[in-house]
């Protein structure tokens, strides 16, 4: 991989995009409340680096701050003497070709993949297939969708597993953790029309927006639709499959075909419901195994021109496009997740916030006993499970936008939830408090301005705001960190060892507002080494020995331009202390730190972003790095090292 100059976004668009770009947003009340109808087309089967990952100005291959792995950093992968790194997979398989070939995508490898947050064991678990990536020629129409409207960098699919689980979510909510209504489910279990005495049982948010008097509906073929209904997996929209009745609400608007000409009609007459959900037939799924990118983009193109044709439906419409796993293509960015559970009783991190439905404690459902729950992943965090993509498209998010904030999704079910007041009671708090309702990519009130002249991508403004500090511990022999959020959204901080990788990063969700404090015994030689990631690259890097004792202590706060670092010396002698921007803009200062005294120093950043590391000539173990967004909550640019990517032939 070789980063590029970020080149302007492609001068021609498709016409569909082009007109979906021309239609103003229709402005009642300059709020959520001006949507009218919400149109959700979840595909197969792509996850975001291998989709996105080269494209300039999201969080890529570009990556400067990588997760640590004992290969040096996720980016390469490792399988005994291998050592792959994402390459060009239009050599082996053109985007307008299929696999043709079942790849691994279940729950058994994606948690193995995973490994717990360690992200090293991809070519073990999913094969070398899965580091090919494509770039924007490669899948051009996904790629003018992603330059014209809102891409989410940082959208995760829900569960560490395949299809069906994870339409689960998009659908109710949960995958019934605790086992009370035919769950947990883990693999394609009840994927289609069965018995009615079997399936699943819970309430599902179609039914809740039913009882609500909120339109909704399903546009699918029901003799080809990949078997990606979930609803068809449940007992009481089987049960009126069966019936046949006059009266069946959930039959009609769930179980029955209609087609995009069925959709075209009802864009051309007005009678779009408030909420439609939009399955593809198998060739245009963009499966990997029997569809392809191209196949899948030229699908969407025609929902999108489709929904475009009526400018009135048009400009008050929200279209999501997302997908519903990663199958087993690569994505580098750590999962959120909650604390790790070690085997050993080491500690795995800590939450603020209730941690219930998150992990696989429920000893039945179908897939109890089977090679498909294997006793190995019991007690594993269902998810976050890796990014995948997602694509807001709209009149309010037009412009070439990336938003950073987390989401899953059940995300889309929490936007319905803000614009149309029904609850979802089946999204466990964790999740509520580590991923958004999706509103953040929207600009409904129109003050955050047209794209960039020079077409260069814009970040959304989020919710974010992070503290993380670090100082010896009384006893000499702990170092620790203390972690605040005086932002708005909750979030979840891992923490590698860089000294001990063979254990999973420590996972600490912190809810708006709240605090963690947790320390880590220094290693034999009595040294310390940890790198922090959070969301929208904020991150922090602590490593020294006993022998700095706790002395320099960093701190950093907005400063009228860009960030102030704040150096305290608790140490008897004076200190020299070394600071370097990594952002690529040249600069660099040297200061004196009088013992039991501070230094303030101020650093303008690069376009809205810092990455400062400090050194101490004196003390060669020591060592800090701090990074992230300055004014995270307002619009601005990504992290201009964000270049686009040129990947190695395969």
């Amino acid at each position: 991989m070789t980063n590029a100059s970020s080149p302007p976004f492609p001068p021609r668009q498709p016409d569909a995009i082009a007109r979906a770009r021309s239609i103003a947003p229709d402005r009642q009340t300059g709020t959520l409340q001006d949507v009218r109808h919400v149109v959700i087309l979840m595909q197969e089967n792509r996850s975001f680096d291998h989709y996105f990952g080269t494209l300039p100005g999201v969080r890529g291959f570009a990556d400067p701050l990588p997760a640590p792995t004992a290969a040096g950093d996720v980016l390469t992968q490792a399988d005994g003497a291998a050592r792959v790194r994402p390459y060009a997979l239009r050599t082996e398989y053109p985007s307008g070709t299929p696999v043709g070939y079942i790849t691994p995508h279940t729950w058994d490898d994606a948690q193995r993949a995973w490994n717990d947050g360690r992200m090293d064991q991809w070519l073990p678990a999913k094969s070398r297939l899965g580091m090919g990536a494509y770039d924007g020629a490669d899948i051009p129409f996904q790629a003018a969708l992603a330059n014209a409207f809102t891409l989410c960098d940082a959208y995760h699919c829900s569960i560490h597993a395949g299809t069906n689980p994870n339409r689960l979510f998009l659908w109710t909510g949960t995958n019934d953790p605790s086992g009370q209504a035919g769950g947990p489910a883990l693999v394609n279990t009840f994927d289609r029309l069965g018995p009615a005495a079997e399936g699943y049982a819970w309430t599902t948010y179609p039914e809740r927006l039913q009882d609500a008097g909120v339109d909704w509906r399903i546009y699918q073929d029901m003799a080809d639709n990949y078997h990606d209904n979930p609803l068809a997996g449940f007992k009481q929209y089987r049960r009126q499959h069966a019936d046949g009745g006059a009266s069946a609400p959930l039959r009609d608007r769930g179980l029955t075909t209609r087609t995009l000409d069925d959709l075209a009609r009802d864009v051309a007459e007005g009678t779009l419901p408030q909420v439609s959900w939009i399955i593809a037939p198998t060739a245009d799924s963009e499966h990997p195994e029997v569809s392809s990118p191209r196949q899948g983009g030229a699908y969407t193109e025609r929902v999108l021109d489709i929904l475009t044709r009526n400018p009135d439906i048009w400009s008050r419409c929200v279209f999501f496009v997302t997908y519903d796993e990663n199958d087993c293509f690569f994505d580098h960015m750590p999962p959120p997740a909650p604390p790790a559970r070690t085997a050993d009783g080491a500690p795995g991190g800590l939450s603020t916030v209730e941690l219930d439905g998150e992990y696989h404690d429920a000893r039945q459902g179908p897939s109890a006993s089977t090679p498909d729950d294997p006793p190995a992943l019991h007690g594993r965090g269902f998810g976050l499970g890796p990014r995948v993509p997602m694509l807001v498209i709209s009149p309010w998010s037009r412009g070439g936008w990336v938003n950073s904030q987390v989401f899953d999704h059940t995300s889309v079910i929490r936007f319905l939830e803000a614009r149309f007041g029904v609850a979802e009671p089946n999204i466990s708090a964790w999740r509520r408090t580590v991923a958004g309702d999706l509103t953040s990519a929207f600009d409904f009130a129109g003050d955050r301005g047209p794209q960039a002249e020079d077409g260069k991508r814009r970040a959304c403004p989020l919710p974010y705001a992070f503290e993380a500090q670090g100082a010896m511990a009384a006893d000499g022999r702990h170092y620790r960190l203390t972690l605040r959020n005086p932002g708005e959204a909750g979030a979840v901080l891992h923490v590698y060892d860089r000294l001990a990788l063979e254990r999973a990063p420590r996972r600490y969700t912190v809810g708006a507002g709240d605090r963690l404090d947790d320390g880590w015994r220094l290693n034999e030689d009595g040294a310390y080494d940890l790198w922090l990631l959070g969301p929208d690259g904020f991150h922090r890097h602590f490593r020294g020995d006993a022998c700095d004792a706790g002395c320099l202590e960093t701190h950093l706060a907005p400063a009228a331009a860009g960030v102030r670092l704040r150096l305290v010396n608790n140490g008897r002698a004076v200190q020299s202390v070394e600071l370097a921007s990594r952002m690529g803009d040249g600069w660099c200062t040297a200061t004196q730190v009088p013992a039991g005294g501070a230094v303030d120093v101020e650093y303008a950043g690069r376009e809205g972003w810092y990455d400062v590391e400090l050194s101490v000539p004196g003390m060669p173990a020591f060592g800090r790095r701090l990074a992230g967004r300055i004014a995270g909550g307002k619009s601005g640019v990504p992290d201009p090292r964000l270049e686009a990517v040129v990947l190695a032939e395969g």
